[in-house]
């Protein structure tokens, strides 16, 4: 679904949350009668069940979308393995290989981005605006955090990450 010029993805946890008790509510609208005197406020709660993902992706892609350009600007093409405690702040892009994707589910993808001196870990917080697999030559785009809040290794807080064509690339 496209709003204004953000595609928005609903998760399918959400779509499977918003069937799950529409499913619920039809059952318990056929075997109780108490039930149907309720659907005045039932049928809003289940339709917010759909707009919040929706409006939250939006709201997220959009705000991605407008930080792309900045820091498309400030980023320095690093290798991974010069990525370290030292870093943690820095805008950075990296070029690589995706070696593994976790959560696309959640809409909260979570990747291992490998090139050719190490791989780390590449932490998106939206749903990227490609359909990124294992094995996709990609350029990424973020911050370098750590792992968890105040502790852990660093990781890439990706704000965009994009397919490469593997005949545009160059060897160093």
């Amino acid at each position: 679904m496209k709003i204004g010029n953000v595609e928005v993805k609903v998760s399918i946890l959400s779509i499977g949350v918003f069937v799950f008790f529409t499913f619920f509510l039809i059952v318990a609208s056929v075997y109780s009668p108490d039930v149907r005197s309720n659907l005045i406020w039932m049928i809003p709660v289940l339709f917010m069940l759909l707009v919040i993902p929706v409006a939250l992706n939006y709201m997220s892609r959009s705000q991605y979308a407008e930080l792309e350009p900045e820091y498309e600007r400030q980023a320095k093409t690093v290798r991974i393995k010069l990525i370290n405690e030292n870093m943690i702040g820095k805008i950075v892009r990296i070029e690589g290989v995706v070696e593994r994707v976790h959560f696309q589910f959640l809409n909260r993808p979570q990747y291992s981005v490998a090139d050719r001196s190490g791989a780390i870990s590449v932490k998106m917080f939206t749903s990227p605006d490609e359909n990124i697999k294992v094995n996709d030559l990609v350029v990424v785009l973020g911050q370098v955090i750590r792992r968890y809040i105040a502790t852990g290794d660093p990781v890439v807080n990706c704000v965009s990450i994009r397919k490469k064509s593997a005949d545009s690339t160059t060897d160093e």
